[in-house]
């Protein structure tokens, strides 16, 4: 490969990872960047909703002449068919890629590149992915309409066990008896229970700490999908074949929407207790003197100097029980705000990996707000997620941000979010909501 092959590459790649898209994440190895593992989750209000696809894209010798190979990983071992262009085996039928015939004009370009791809890759996760069949467009009788509800509900549960739940249960070392195995431990081979764990050291598992934040902010929304779903239906209907699956090739199986709600509920308890844990590693770091005890300490100590020459009031941080890997942020609403008369606390906890593993933060303080799940977990966006600074200006942001555009990857609170982005009366709600959360948080 060329040096402007790889030059082109690598700025196609930095130019993702440094874009405000929250759907997609892009990640390679150092020593091989012509293969990378990109993230696209699925688009809300349809049946991918926040779903977690993962992708392996390889750079051929000769691009940008030729597309780059595309394969899905996200297919349950090859045994599942996410939609009519994504096959069991891997294979992304597009146009751009060379593996579906397309109108003129579709095919790839060398004007085209990574971005394209993804967002090619993206439309096929549509509310109705039925549509990307071929010959959809004459699909009009009620066994068409039919096969379109059928197939959107296995998707969408699919979504939930097979790009959701499974891959945090592996990153997790939750097997299938509900037995956690501390990741501390590297497991290379079967356990006595059949369950296999790769070694965390050589396994490349890029977005494992991204899965997690964003499970943490959607999790309602999760819940809400099982509790829609489950209305009037049995336990354990088997999922209809689609006239294109073909044997091999196919989405097969049966509902069972309460095995996914435990699971869930499993996986949220496990992540939660893999972010106290941190604080005990964190103690023994700071214990060693390690570098990153010493770095977040010191961090802390700047950003409260700032706070103080500043005069900033609104803000006030500490550690709790000394411990520079848990931090207190108490927030007082500024005047003339929603928030004006408030006092809220959160705690932001750190990891011993950070910034690899991004912080966590929990409002100790009950608040009805768009931004905060009903577990208290706070979804804030930092644009350095390296620097401790731009986490606090970014928790401040989400708390205070009053007249935000509608992005329902960043609302983590549905019932808010219906109220605050709904009409006039339900906005008055939401206000009157809100309004009653400060006023009990100074009692």
């Amino acid at each position: 490969m060329s040096d402007q092959s790889i030059l082109r590459i690598t700025r196609e790649i930095k130019q993702i990872q440094q874009g405000t898209d929250l759907s997609i994440a892009v990640a390679c190895q150092d020593s091989d960047i012509r293969n990378i593992n990109t993230l696209i989750i699925g688009p809300p209000d349809s049946p991918y909703q926040f779903g977690f696809f993962e992708f392996e894209i390889k750079f051929g010798k000769d691009y940008p002449a030729n597309p780059p190979s595309v394969q899905a990983i996200t297919t349950n071992g090859g045994k599942c068919r996410f939609n009519p262009n994504i096959y069991s085996n891997g294979k992304v039928c597009l146009s751009i890629l060379g593996t579906w015939r397309g109108e003129r004009g579709e095919e790839w370009s060398s004007a085209q590149g990574l971005e394209s791809i993804l967002i090619s890759i993206q439309s096929l996760l549509s509310s109705n992915p039925y549509e990307n069949e071929p010959g959809y467009e004459n699909a009009k009788g009620s066994s068409d309409k039919k096969n379109m509800a059928s197939y959107v509900a296995k998707i969408r549960h699919e979504t939930l066990r097979i790009a959701v739940i499974q891959p945090l249960e592996k990153s997790l070392g939750i097997r299938p008896d509900g037995v956690v195995i501390p990741p501390a431990k590297d497991y290379t081979e079967d356990d006595e229970d059949g369950f296999w764990l790769e070694d965390e050291k050589s396994a490349f598992n890029p977005f494992a700490d991204l899965r997690k934040r964003r499970f943490l902010w959607y999790f309602e929304s999760y819940i809400q999908t099982i509790d829609s779903a489950e209305q009037g239906s049995s336990r354990r209907p088997k999922f209809d074949r689609m006239p294109f699956e073909s044997t091999g090739n196919t989405m097969d199986g049966h509902f069972d929407y309460p095995e996914l709600k435990r699971r869930l509920i499993f996986v949220r308890e496990t992540i939660i207790n893999e972010t106290k844990n941190w604080a005990m590693e964190g103690l023994s770091c700071k214990e060693r003197e390690l570098g990153i005890a010493v770095n977040i300490q010191r961090q802390y100590e700047q950003i409260v100097e700032d706070l103080k020459r500043l005069k900033n009031f609104t803000v006030d941080l500490a550690l709790a029980d000394n411990n520079p890997f848990v931090w207190e942020l108490t927030y007082f609403g500024r005047p003339m705000t929603q928030l004006d008369g408030g006092i809220f606390k959160a705690k932001i906890h750190l990891s011993p990996r950070f910034p690899d593993e991004q912080p966590r933060v929990f409002m100790q303080t009950p608040l009805f707000h768009f931004r905060v799940s009903k577990t208290g977990v706070l979804c804030y966006f930092p644009q350095k997620p390296e620097e401790m600074r731009s986490h606090i200006e970014a928790i401040v942001t989400a708390l205070e941000e009053e007249n935000p555009a509608y992005d329902p990857r960043l609302t983590v609170n549905p019932e808010a979010s219906k109220m605050f982005w709904g009409s006039a009366d339900d906005r008055k709600q939401y206000n009157r909501a809100l309004r009653r959360s400060v006023e009990r948080s100074s009692e």
